[in-house]
């Protein structure tokens, strides 16, 4: 079973179109520029799309939203302290009113995350100080750059540029990941990190196979060398686990992945003992560069703790005398032992915990910011009175397509042996099911913002096989067409209707109970 994740793409899964409309070969010659550079300027234009919704008023609301009364004031510590300090009981107000006194405390407090999220989020208030634009911006723009990366990484995993651009396209209108790219929270900033991996990981295989003849007859004794691209994912996937522990299940899958492409293609050139051949030649330095990289990159994102003195549990070895290891390390470890306690055992009972059976379906989205408008106060012409929201709410026709869209994968992935269709639900898997051991813990459905863009690949294959290849008949291709960008379109309109509530625009409360499609999402 596990073959079939990694077999070579079926012969044709990329054919080249056997010939050009009128209408694309008079723009081949009117502006060859545009055709040469599609492959960049696509994305980026999708990408100046998303950066639009993304950074407009993102200053607005004026307010903590949800955990930013956590995130912006650690990464404030972190830049003048070099550690997560605590705060005021007034903390909030000052820093909203007078963001010039700002009432920084130098005692230690415990955080239970690691720092490198809050040290993405310091870049933005090293700039543009301690206040809303301060905090959020820095998530913005890796938000936005994550849809210029999903669009090269789709061209590059489909073959198509076009098929890229719409997975792009899907995500720049996706709810959940546009309000998680204007709040000043850490999950935006891990999906990041994880896209980043998964695309360097991408490049690496395209790499690897240019290395390995197509029909060798020794491919057991070929060496691979030095493979930077790898070397960058473990980087990347570093960095994940620096700024959420749940990068750790997606590092051991992203490995695993890694090594099962070697094998496959060692098979493809040739190789007698594939299986025996990975386990010689590759699997030990995958481990070197994903493993041990990323352990490294994750002990270092802590610098600012050790080099500081006063930490949570910096000076804790000196009480605790014994054991093999320097003081400061054996301090650090019984941190991270405090911040796995916390993060497993807690089940403090929340408003808007769902249980990850629902995520998928979107069946309990989080209200991260939520204020009455009283009639005739800020624009509100309603005598019912109106309201502001912020709902962490995923594109609901997406998500929805989506479920369906990995039940293909699914079938691909098992009946066409399609390595593509592998490769996302490997990805699927290891952000996804590792939430279902935690049935007790307090968890929310915004977590799945780092499942947003292979969502949004999963549909673009599936748009892409709705069209049918070049081959097709010219009628089941204008149907399919139409059928794929049916879909797309009403993405958008869907994405359009619920755009007050993720960017907290005053509408009246009857449009806001309209919006409100189950009882679930009050």
């Amino acid at each position: 079973m596990a073959n079939t994740a990694v077999i070579e793409r079926p012969a044709g899964a990329h054919p080249q179109p056997v010939g050009r409309t009128s209408v694309l070969l008079e723009l081949g010659r009117r502006l060859p520029w545009l055709v040469r550079h599609a492959g960049w300027l696509g994305p980026i234009a999708v990408a100046l799309f998303a950066g639009v919704l993304r950074f407009w008023n993102l200053g607005y609301p004026n307010a903590f939203v949800f955990d930013e009364t956590y995130y912006p004031k650690d990464a404030w510590s972190l830049l003048h302290q070099g550690y997560e300090g605590s705060w005021a009981e007034n903390a909030n107000s000052a820093i909203l009113s007078t963001p010039q006194q700002i009432p920084l405390n130098t005692q230690w407090a415990f955080v239970a995350h690691p720092p490198l999220g809050k040290w993405v989020i310091a870049i933005g208030e090293a700039l543009f100080g301690l206040h809303p634009f301060g905090w959020r911006v820095m998530v913005a723009l890796v938000g936005t750059v994550s849809v210029l990366m999903l669009a090269r990484i789709g061209r590059r995993l489909f073959g198509s540029t076009l098929l890229g651009c719409t997975a792009a396209l899907l995500m720049s209108v996706d709810g959940l990941q546009l309000v998680m790219s204007r709040t000043g929270l850490l999950d935006g900033i891990l999906m990041f990190f994880v896209l980043a991996a998964f695309g360097c990981l991408l490049i690496d295989r395209d790499h690897t196979r240019a290395k390995l003849p197509a029909d060798g007859v020794d491919g057991d004794r070929i060496r691979l060398g030095l493979r930077p691209w790898r070397l960058a994912a473990g980087l990347m996937l570093g960095c994940a686990c620096s700024v959420k522990w749940t990068g750790a299940p997606i590092l051991a899958a992203f490995a695993l992945l890694t090594v099962l492409w070697d094998q496959a293609g060692r098979r493809r050139a040739g190789a007698r003992h594939p299986w025996r051949s990975m386990l010689r030649h590759d699997a030990v330095p995958a481990f070197c560069s994903m493993v041990l990289v990323g352990a490294v990159v994750y002990i270092g994102s802590w610098g600012g703790w050790f080099l500081s003195s006063g930490g949570y549990d910096r000076h804790w070895a000196d009480t605790h005398p014994g054991g093999f290891l320097p003081g400061p390390l054996r301090s650090w470890w019984q941190y991270q032992t405090e911040m796995w306690r916390f993060n497993t055992t807690l089940t403090t009972p929340h408003t808007y915990q769902s249980n990850p059976w629902s995520w998928l379906v979107q069946g309990r989205p989080v209200s991260m910011y939520w204020q009455p408008v009283p009639f005739g106060q800020r624009g509100c012409t309603d005598s019912g009175g109106c309201t502001t929201q912020i709902l962490a709410l995923g594109t609901p026709l997406l998500w929805w397509a989506a479920c369906f869209a990995l039940a293909y994968q699914l079938w691909a992935w098992l009946f066409k042996r399609d390595w593509r269709s592998g490769a996302v639900l490997c990805a699927v898997a290891a952000i996804y099911l590792p939430w279902f051991q935690y049935q007790q813990r307090t968890i929310f459905s915004f977590y799945m913002v780092v499942l947003v863009p292979f969502l949004c690949l999963a549909v673009a294959q599936m748009l892409g096989a709705m069209v049918g290849p070049a081959p097709a008949t010219v009628r089941r291709r204008a149907w399919g067409g139409a059928a794929a960008g049916g879909l797309v379109l009403a993405i958008m309109g869907c994405f359009l209707y619920f755009l007050p509530l993720y960017t907290a625009q005053v509408i009246p409360m009857s449009d806001w109970q309209d919006h409100m499609w189950f009882v679930s999402w009050i």
